[in-house]
């Protein structure tokens, strides 16, 4: 999970960006609406409010052809994978201080960084000449599931097909009904995606996929509740949460699709976030976090004193915050349930040392590098003694994100700055201001470093070099 907060922000329009780390998409815990009895043997849940909030923020229109609560059905479907969040470009900005104008939904032209280049998201409305509106149930099928286009056109990975390839017939027959009689159509093309050579060769995926990408729904774990498997689902299919979460190989693999691998979920970087770790590992995952802690998080984009941050602040405000709360319980069951793996840093807050550090830095008597920094330009939002402000200002001792391996999220925050979810249930968002101009790489380093040995934390130093390197390629 990630976690960040600072000064009080006005609510404005979200200038949306999604980036790759090479084949995998930037999102993470999303969930789905209801899964056949075949893929879960779980009851689904009600889903008409969230189904007609999906359908509002498409501006779609129930088409008298096919059935109003399949649609409906299939609108959440599309809310809780987090279709429009890459499918919709980002607003326009004509002209300094001029408000933003909100781009078509799922018109597509979002550009998303890969290290191959950037790829942008395909117009997915029913217009027939740039868009679906063209596609059979069939071609729609087999481009989720297989990552081929109508045509033989094969799709980048973007498009996270090797997670999608697990969704069931129901689930994909709302979502087909969905896009063809609930979206508005729009004539807007797409920007084409023109990487350079080797990488324009789509042919070549055919390989990639045969190598990778396994096939065929999803089955229940026969020695798992249904609760258990729902999650298992939710998390491994519709909500693909390992293309940010999982590492990736050396063809930019996801190194494991399910709880099978020793490697799944436990964290991996995209476009210089962290996307941290979803084990039980006590330090930099969530094994001090309860399953009611986790569901808060993404319903609210806060819990356990944590409050999300980065790329996972669109994938709240998007897709988690819409989701049921029996498919929250189901993720937060299924992540609870995955053994420690991975395990990074050490957190001891009831320790004396941390004690000591706590009430130093009240009286100002802490020595220690980055301790001044800390105490001048952090302590007033996040406390003296880490601890943080729920739910204003999130707890900095403790906290996985400042425990894990890497501390890249913890370099772009500070460098960059960032803002919490707006929410319909949740707080008011927050704002942390950018330190980019105040800070040179020796401070940044000093004072990262202070808040990962303090309080009870123990983690790895952060060094000069790990910043200017999230610096140089920030361009900040």
């Amino acid at each position: 999970m990630r976690t960040l907060g600072e000064q009080p922000a006005a609510p404005s329009v979200v200038l949306r960006s999604r980036s790759l780390r090479s084949a995998g998409l930037i999102v993470a815990v999303v969930s789905a609406l209801a899964v056949s009895s075949t893929a879960c043997n779980a009851q689904a849940p009600a889903i008409a409010p969230a189904g007609n909030a999906a359908m509002r923020a498409t501006g779609g229109a129930v088409n008298g052809s096919a059935d109003a609560v399949q649609i409906a059905r299939g609108a959440y479907l599309a809310r809780a994978a987090d279709c429009a969040g890459c499918h919709t470009a980002a607003p326009r900005v004509t002209q300094p201080g001029a408000k933003p104008i909100l781009s078509p939904p799922f018109a597509g032209g979002l550009g998303m960084a890969s290290p191959f280049g950037t790829i942008y998201s395909s117009n997915i409305t029913p217009e027939p000449h740039v868009g679906i509106g063209k596609y059979s149930y069939d071609d729609f099928a087999h481009a989720l599931r297989d990552g081929v286009a109508p045509g033989g056109k094969r799709l980048y990975p973007a498009m996270p097909y090797p997670s999608f390839a697990r969704i069931p017939d129901d689930d994909m027959h709302a979502l087909y009904d969905y896009f063809m009689h609930g979206v508005q159509p729009v004539a807007v093309a797409a920007p084409e995606t023109s990487l350079p050579f080797p990488f324009n060769q789509r042919w070549a995926l055919l390989f990639w996929d045969w190598l990778f990408v396994p096939h065929g729904p999803f089955r229940p774990e026969p020695g798992r509740d249904a609760q258990w498997n729902r999650g298992a689902y939710l998390v491994q299919s519709l909500g693909h949460c390992g293309a940010c979460h999982t590492p990736r190989g050396p063809a930019y693999e996801e190194r494991g699709y399910s709880e099978t691998s020793a490697v799944y979920l436990t964290g991996g970087t995209n476009d210089h976030w962290f996307a941290p770790n979803l084990s039980a590992d006590p330090g930099s995952g969530l094994g001090r976090f309860s399953a009611a802690d986790i569901a808060a998080f993404l319903k609210l984009g806060h819990g356990g004193g944590l409050i999300a941050f980065g790329s996972m602040v669109q994938v709240v405000e998007d897709s988690t915050q819409y989701m049921s709360d029996a498919d929250l319980a189901a993720i937060a069951v299924y992540l609870k349930s995955l053994p420690p793996r991975a395990q990074s840093g050490f957190f001891n807050g009831d320790s004396r040392a941390a004690q000591q550090t706590a009430q130093a830095l009240r009286t100002g008597e802490v020595e220690r590098p980055g301790a001044g920094i800390y105490a001048t330009y952090c302590a007033r939002c996040h406390q003296p003694n880490g601890a943080g402000l729920a739910p204003k200002y999130p707890r900095l001792a403790g906290n996985p994100a400042v425990l894990s391996a890497s501390a890249t999220s913890l370099v772009r925050l500070l460098v960059e700055g960032g803002g919490s979810p707006h929410t319909e249930a949740g707080p008011e968002p927050r704002k942390m201001p950018p330190f980019a101009g105040k800070l040179d790489d020796r401070e940044i380093a000093h004072v990262l470093t202070f808040i990962r040995n303090t309080w009870g934390n123990a983690a790895a130093p952060v060094t000069v070099r790990d910043v200017s390197s999230v610096r140089s390629a920030l361009h900040k």
